[in-house]
């Protein structure tokens, strides 16, 4: 029978959701074998996260002189590589504190399992990557199968080659994304015959040793099983962390249950077998009874059998506690999605299994989408469970099967009682049926033993006590004797049911004291007032299995920040609860005093400097027992600490926000502060000069004065003009009026314009003929392509040639404008498209120029949905191409 209680979410997993939160994600492009094309996927998968605005930094790359692979590095910011000295030679590594000072949204640090050089700060990239993440910046990275450290020895036996570079399991399982890049062995072989993955020489070692045909087939089987396993994992967690109820059959998942028996480890081994034999990950557990003391021996023998588990690559090996093992079981099994169980074979014998009180013939009976299998220890095969284990049994989740049940109990013992009352003293018979009471107390508790102890008196009564099969009593002795029986079993019954509830209730504080052990720990993880509330309402549901919502202030205004189940809001009598409750600093809603209509319970959040809110409880109708209502009260104690640290956290990140706004405001001033002076000083000079000297100049001078007016104006106006474009682009301001325009037409309009500016550059225009229209606004394009050009005509020289071309490439139009200059220097590349960036100046140049021109361009093809990126040199150590590629849709007619 499926369990029925409400299905909730897993703190641990939501737990692991905040955790991310306030770390970077992992990306990791799986592949079988080097050359399946892991690092060009990376690379084409940054371009685009690039061209969608994300902030992407290379941070090491390896491209094994692969052409098509070095391509895709164009437009890119390279950090620069670490030299550190290793055996008398400088070897390049991954610079991770130059890294760390940039802080990009995104970096890409090729190669997960490469060994660092000895001196580095980690021994393993692996171990540079985790930093990365903890800094919260997100890494992709590359990865063979091979280097997976479990399944290091399965390569060998497959290659007869030993990888000595691995990463451990714990890492790739944090992996937030996987990527697989898949490739047919036959084209693998292909590539590396053209030379596209090693030289000659090494491809032709490699193809003799590694890349053997079979050997690819084998490791890209490796491959798309570990993929499969970590989509069935990811799965997994989104079904713990949305509180959904399996099996959900994508995959398969095992469940072994071990036992206190000898043939504990048979059924752990044939559930490994099992799991490898379908290629699914598998899982341990027992299950104790509050009721049940273990001997020594029988600890020691569950906790070598779970340590095995643990060895033979079992996911999880615990101990689980609850008063029925079978529904504990289940519910487990559903909340990991366990599609199959094993168990050994239950030792009761034949009466067990005919009454099905074995524990395999529950499972079978009450599992219903869940397989079982069920292992013996004389030959650990699995064993059909024998027709008599499907008969139907008794459910004693219905509230009168405790009763019937213990008077079945009675019924036996009477049957019982008569056989051996020829051959028992009478007063001995009396122990049947106390045997049967305190049947009925452990099992079913104090008012089934009660019910149990009243039959057995008057059994006990009509079969033995003369006149028999009557319920007269002839003697006064046997009626005192009768009444003592009654007492004594109704005190055995009162005192066995008492034990059991304080041992269930031991076991409910045990679970409730470690569950809260495990909050307490996960509060100090949760990044943001929004996460600690959330993982509070959870966790207290948990608790309770009630409705919990909190409530945080927002100025004079109490919010509803987080619930669960997730509720939109309250009602008028509970929020009028919550509002007195946060306003007077106590208690309020229904149980209370005040507002006692109210369906919700409200607790204060007090924090040491005032309360933060309210914690909500819902009742309806039913109170909560003084344990319940302490364990409430410390959650919101905890919660009301743990959300004053996330405020406190959001103040200093507030403070610091604050503080590096007024460090770029300054930086800003002081960047612009020059650009304006030195045209306004040489307008202010001119002006003086034809204000104090007018008359006395002859006519050439003071045209050369006015021109110089006018051209320090104009580069005035240009930079304000440029200031405002890259305000509406940051803003996302843009508004594109779309229209076709001729690529040709807007080369000659902006080279016309470049030269009533004074450029004497040579320009030459190369357009296919066959270019067709582009859908676009011509005036912002105009813009863009002006101060690419002008970029080029300050930087390349008055003698530069500069070229405008265009061609179509696929569905898109590439147009590029390339100077045969000096170049950018390396190290400015990667920030040509920032603002306030400046490349190398012409000398006489004067220094004019915000270094916003080439960062607007960006913002106008970034707003057209294009790309733009930057190339130097071009050729012979000479030249700067700066080339944007725009989506192309045809003209109609």
């Amino acid at each position: 029978m499926a369990s029925t209680e409400t299905p909730r979410a897993c703190p641990d997993a939501l737990l692991t959701l905040a955790n991310r939160e306030g770390r970077g994600r992992l990306k990791i492009f799986l592949g079988a074998a080097p050359g399946v094309g892991k690092t060009y996927a990376m690379l084409q998968a940054a371009r685009t996260a690039r061209d969608g605005g994300t902030d992407v930094v290379i941070g090491l790359v390896e491209t094994h002189g692969r052409q098509e692979t070095e391509e895709l590095l164009g437009g890119f910011e390279i950090l620069p590589r670490l030299s550190v000295p290793y055996r008398g030679r400088m070897v390049q590594e991954f610079d991770l504190d130059a890294a760390l000072q940039r802080h990009p949204q995104l970096i890409l640090v090729d190669e997960y399992a490469h060994t660092n050089a000895p001196g580095s700060r980690h021994p393993k990239r692996w171990q540079d990557v985790e930093e990365l993440l903890a800094a919260g910046i997100d890494v992709w990275t590359t990865l063979n199968i091979q280097h997976l450290e479990s399944l290091n020895d399965v390569v060998q036996r497959i290659t007869r080659v030993r990888v000595r570079e691995t990463v451990p399991d714990a890492a790739f399982d944090e992996t937030d994304e996987l990527v697989l890049v898949d490739l047919p062995p036959d084209e693998l072989l292909k590539r590396l015959a053209e030379g596209k993955v090693y030289v000659q020489d090494t491809a032709a070692r490699a193809v003799d040793n590694f890349f053997r045909p079979n050997n690819l087939v084998a490791l890209r089987e490796l491959t798309l099983r570990r993929a499969a396993e970590r989509i069935d994992s990811d799965l997994l967690e989104r079904m713990q962390s949305s509180g959904l109820e399996g099996p959900w059959a994508a995959g398969e998942r095992i469940l072994v249950c071990v036992g206190t028996d000898e043939a504990s480890p048979v059924v752990v081994r044939h559930a490994k077998r099992l799991a490898e034999a379908i290629g699914a990950p598998w899982l341990a557990v027992t299950v104790e009874r509050p009721s049940a003391l273990l001997g020594s021996e029988e600890r020691r023998r569950i906790d070598e059998t779970l340590q095995l588990a643990e060895r033979l690559g079992a996911e999880e090996a615990k101990t689980l506690v609850a008063g029925d093992m079978v529904q504990e079981l289940l519910r487990f099994a559903r909340f990991e999605n366990v599609t199959q169980i094993v168990v050994g074979r239950s030792r009761g014998g034949f009466l067990s299994e005919l009454v099905g009180r074995s524990l395999p013939h529950q499972l079978v009976h009450h599992a219903e989408d869940i397989a079982i299998h069920v292992v013996t220890a004389k030959d650990g095969q699995a064993r059909k469970v024998r027709w008599w284990g499907r008969l139907p049994r008794m459910k004693v989740s219905r509230p009168w099967a405790p009763f019937l049940w213990s008077a079945l109990a009675v019924a036996t013992a009477i049957v019982v009682a008569l056989a051996m009352a020829s051959i028992v003293p009478l007063p001995n018979v009396s122990m049947i049926f106390l045997v049967a009471v305190l049947f009925a107390a452990v099992r079913f508790g104090i008012w089934p033993a009660v019910v149990s102890s009243i039959l057995s008196f008057l059994g006990y009564n009509f079969f033995f006590i003369d006149p028999v099969y009557t319920f007269t009593v002839a003697r006064p002795h046997e009626l005192l004797a009768l009444f003592i029986f009654l007492g004594a079993a109704v005190l055995t019954s009162a005192l066995a049911g008492r034990a059991r509830e304080q041992a269930a209730a031991a076991v409910s504080r045990a679970r409730a004291t470690r569950r809260l052990y495990e909050f307490t720990r996960r509060l100090s993880s949760f990044p943001d007032a929004n996460a600690v509330a959330e993982g509070a309402v959870v966790e207290l549901n948990g608790y309770l299995n009630r409705p919990v919502a909190i409530l945080l202030s927002q100025g004079d205004s109490l919010e509803l920040a987080a619930s669960w189940p997730p509720e939109d809001r309250l009602d008028t009598a509970s929020a009028s609860a919550a509002r007195w409750a946060y306003d007077k600093d106590e208690t309020a809603g229904a149980g209370t005093g005040t507002l006692p209509s109210a369906r919700w319970l409200f607790l204060p959040l007090r924090s040491s400097d005032g309360r933060v809110g309210v914690m909500g409880v819902a009742l309806d109708g039913a109170a909560l027992d003084s344990e319940m209502r302490t364990l409430a009260e410390t959650v919101a104690e905890l919660t009301a600490a743990a959300l004053e640290r996330a405020r406190l956290t959001r103040a200093i990140v507030a403070a610091n926000t604050a503080a590096e706004s007024e460090r770029v405001r300054n930086t800003l001033l002081a960047s612009i502060s020059h650009d304006f002076r030195t045209p306004l000083a040489s307008i202010l000079g001119a002006a003086t000069g034809l204000i104090d000297y007018g008359p006395k100049l002859s006519e050439p001078a003071r045209q050369d004065l006015l021109d110089q007016v006018k051209h320090e104006a104009e580069h005035l106006d240009r930079m304000v003009r440029n200031l405002l474009s890259m305000t509406r682009v940051e803003a996302g301001a843009l508004e594109l009026r779309r229209d076709w325009v001729d690529i040709r037409e807007a080369f000659d309009r902006v080279v016309a314009v470049a030269r009533r500016r004074g450029a004497t550059q040579a320009f030459r225009l190369d357009v296919d003929p066959d270019l067709p229209f582009v859908e676009a606004d011509a005036s912002l394009l105009d813009q863009a392509l002006a101060n690419i050009i002008g970029n080029a005509v300050r930087y390349a020289g008055p003698d530069a040639k500069v070229e405008l071309a265009a061609r179509r490439d696929g569905r898109d139009v590439v147009l590029s404008v390339t100077d045969d200059g000096p170049g950018i220097p390396p190290a400015l590349l990667p920030k040509v498209f920032e603002k306030f960036a400046r490349g190398r100046e012409h000398d006489g140049d004067g220094g004019e120029g915000t270094g916003l021109g080439l960062a607007i361009a960006k913002g106008i093809v970034d707003a057209h949905g294009g790309a733009i990126v930057a190339e130097s040199p071009v050729a012979d150590a000479h030249g700067t191409r700066i080339a944007i590629r725009l989506p192309l849709e045809e003209k109609k007619a």
